[in-house]
């Protein structure tokens, strides 16, 4: 099938159909697309081919490479991305053929968050990744990606142009693993604070665009609330990808922190999901994960199924997963019921226009993995250190002092209240 469309840094999209019975190749080129826009590109044409394996040599076979070069030649196409990962070979070879530039999947991504990068955390993250891709790459890199300059798979921290000493590039990954050992020394020593709080910890998880960070603002904002608390939304991919952390509130008052995570794509980049596994992991010790849905996308099912794989491969397999289906507000049917009955718990709302927000809230709750108890406490003055404690333990807002003492209303643990039982008054 070859799709005209319009063009700038003029693209074509090549994808291999292998025939997978769980592989739908118009979505996985619709997505394909998409990324290629993300990153400055415009798409000029795309097409597909059906072989059930690819060529050592080329991928997709030397006269299907003819083929190519000649719609390259009619449509004045500058740059050819593949949606697979390529050799550094193949992309010699391709690059031969086809006398254009050549980029796959995997770069474009790293293209895409290089770009994105705003912390010094994660531009080490991303120039990490792209050093360990391109290593093994240092004799096929072909001659459009060795030169120096703009345009899509050029780009990265500094835009910089690599050496090609091999030496050079393992020493400057050694360098970046060690500077990265010390933010996750330094993200350790946090978490173990934010454990001790006993505050419930809700990661938002999920595909890139699905409203995670509008959610995230929809569920902090109040009348309170300063623009600064706020997270930076924006309707592209990978918009962010810092991982955010903001205090919330249950209906109930109860607070809890929220953490907004970076976005997953299928085929995310194995060196990528490496390079940001310490940012990932935040997920891994939360209480609840509201994995954010965009029922508006074709293709809900393959996004759910690829967030899974990921959090899998990231070894979470022990916490609550709640399914947040958004933007119903988008929706001209009826929302699709049977979603809820699929993927459970779950819920359908709006984080654009606060739909079914409390009942998300209260979902949440319900899943947490530990009971509370609402209890109403008496301290004398000298006990006024237990005072601070609930206080910094949960959050506790409802205090009232008397001449007497404090007195604390809330909810604390099953053993905080067993511990210190003598002081409930009701």
């Amino acid at each position: 099938m070859l799709e005209n469309f319009t063009s700038k840094e003029r693209v074509l999209l090549v994808g291999l159909d292998k025939g997978l019975r769980d592989f739908d190749i118009d979505a996985s080129m619709n997505e394909l697309e998409d990324l290629a826009k993300a990153s400055g590109a415009e798409v000029v044409a795309s097409l597909s081919q059906r072989r059930f394996s690819e060529d050592s040599s080329t991928f997709i076979g030397s006269g299907k490479a003819e083929e190519i070069y000649n719609y390259c030649e009619d449509l004045d196409i500058d740059t050819v991305i593949f949606n697979d990962e390529l050799s550094g070979s193949q992309v010699r070879n391709l690059e031969k053929i086809i006398d254009r530039k050549v980029l796959d999947r995997t770069n474009l991504i790293l293209d895409i968050f290089a770009q994105r990068a705003t912390s010094n955390e994660g531009k080490l993250q991303v120039k990490l990744a792209q050093l360990k891709y391109r290593l093994p790459r240092l004799t096929g890199s072909g001659k459009y990606l060795s030169r120096t300059g703009g345009g899509i798979g050029t780009r990265g921290p500094g835009e910089q142009k690599l050496e090609t000493d091999r030496r050079h590039i393992l020493k400057e990954i050694d360098n970046i693993e060690k500077k990265l050992a010390k933010v996750e020394k330094n993200r350790e020593t946090l978490r173990s604070r934010r454990q001790r709080s006993a505050l419930p910890i809700v990661a938002l998880a999920g595909y890139t665009n699905a409203g995670k960070s509008t959610l995230m603002n929809a569920l902090i904002k109040d009348e309170g609330t300063s623009k600064s608390k706020e997270v930076f939304v924006k309707d592209m991919l990978f918009a962010s990808l810092s991982t955010s952390m903001r205090k919330a509130e249950f209906n109930n008052g109860r607070e809890f922190l929220l953490i907004d995570t970076v976005g997953f794509v299928s085929k995310l980049p194995t060196n990528l999901v490496a390079a940001f596994k310490s940012t990932l992991e935040e997920i891994k010790y939360a209480s609840v994960i509201v994995q954010v849905v965009d029922v508006l996308n074709e293709n809900v099912s393959m996004q759910i199924e690829t967030t899974n794989k990921i959090l899998q491969e990231l070894e979470i397999d022990d916490v609550s997963i709640i399914y947040a289906f958004n933007k119903i507000d988008g929706l001209e049917d009826p929302v699709n019921k049977s979603l809820l009955n699929n993927y459970q718990p779950s819920v359908f709302i709006s984080a654009k226009d606060k739909v079914n927000l409390d009942e998300l809230l209260d979902l949440i709750y319900e899943n947490l993995p530990y009971s509370f108890i609402y209890a109403k406490m008496f301290f004398d003055f000298d006990n006024q250190d237990k005072v601070n404690y609930f206080i910094n333990k949960y959050g506790i807002k409802d205090v009232v002092y008397k001449e007497n003492g404090a007195y604390i209303e809330g909810e604390i643990s099953q053993e905080d209240y067993n511990k210190y039982k003598e002081y409930v008054i009701e």
